[in-house]
């Protein structure tokens, strides 16, 4: 039987030395019917020109100028074709046959529109990473989680999350999604730029009626925060509006309205103790971020919602609060905290 061609795509913006320190890892993938694509997010450095000294079989798609993570994808895989594609982050490193099982998996049911293998930490690997671990999930209050992974606790690797299972969302720092299917969704929000895009896409597949994924058979190793550093401004802005975005988005309005309300008194709690511990940038991140959702709400133009229902029910998702359950119970665990009836 012919496999499908994958196209694993890693999309790049200055990123010469992780190019140099990662890419023999994916190049050394032993799939057979897959190409190499390094997007090109304009960069300055000489990562392109380091490309076509040493890899000239990687293709290069050159955009003109860096349109972040969400519309950088968008924009260049208008040029891709294949059935699969992989989109990662240029700070993973693979193992030569993370492919195979996550290509097998999403043969087997066509419903899986997105997959994710499991991620653990480039620098302490026997340990889950941020972005990612072992599958996504998200609390009622649009609160991103993962197996493995609650807030800034990350699980030791033990065995615990093995089984492939379906979850909310796939981590974008390694991402296998039907081609087709991205760019039936029109791919990702371009309003996002970057941060929790991933999450969105997920979201409108499932509402779309397709299954997400993880394949803990494939092991990856993530680097991360390699483009904006942990605690970032800017960091804390995106992942504080697109939230908000996501979240009207893709709820029915009544629940869409109510939760939304509780997320502003949430946030503004989070901000003001971070104020009174003098971490301003943080506090001004918040507010603007805020603000910048209520522009979007009377300026953002509606997406095209054909065929997708907001009432189907989703896997991977906790219908209660992940801040309770960890800062007022304690539970510091995925299991801890999913294991009661949710």
């Amino acid at each position: 039987m012919n496999q499908p061609l994958v196209s694993i795509v890693i999309l790049n913006w200055n990123g010469r030395r992780y190019l140099e320190q990662f890419l023999p890892s994916v190049m050394d993938t032993t799939y057979a019917n897959k190409e190499v694509v390094v997007i090109d997010n304009a960069s300055t450095d000489d990562s392109v020109e380091f490309l076509r000294a040493f890899y000239p079989a990687v293709r290069i798609v050159l955009l003109t100028k860096n349109h972040g993570f969400a519309k950088g994808y968008n924009e260049g895989l208008k040029q891709v074709k294949a059935d699969y594609y992989v989109l990662l982050n240029s700070d993973v490193e693979v193992e030569a046959g993370w492919l195979e099982p996550v290509i097998q998996l999403m043969e087997s049911d066509k419903t899986i529109g997105a997959c994710q293998p499991k991620l653990r930490q480039f620098h302490q690997r026997e340990y889950f990473e941020y972005a990612g671990a072992a599958g996504g999930w998200l609390d009622y209050l649009g609160y991103p989680f993962a197996r493995g992974r609650v807030f800034d606790e990350c699980e030791k690797d033990e065995g615990q999350f093995d089984d492939a299972s379906p979850v909310f969302w796939a981590s974008g720092a390694a991402m296998f999604v039907q081609a087709e299917l991205f760019h039936r969704l029109h791919g990702f929000d371009e309003f996002f730029f970057a941060h929790q895009e991933e999450i969105d896409l997920c979201w409108r597949m499932q509402l779309a009626g397709y299954q997400v994924y993880v394949c803990p058979q494939s092991i990856v190793y993530h680097v991360g925060g390699g483009t904006l550093p942990k605690g970032n401004a800017r960091k804390v802005f995106l992942n504080f509006r697109n939230n908000l975005v996501m979240m009207a988005k893709n709820l029915p309005a009544g629940q869409a309205f109510i939760k939304i309300a509780w997320r502003f008194w949430l946030d503004a709690i989070s901000a003001f103790k971070s104020l009174m511990a003098g971490e301003v940038t943080y506090f001004v991140a918040v507010v603007k971020a805020h603000w910048a959702f209520l522009y979007w709400l009377c300026a953002h133009k509606k997406m095209d919602r054909t065929g997708l229902n907001k009432h189907r029910n989703l896997q991977g998702y906790l219908h209660k609060s992940v801040v309770w359950a960890y800062f007022v119970q304690g539970k510091k665990t995925f299991v801890k905290i999913v294991s009661s009836k949710c």
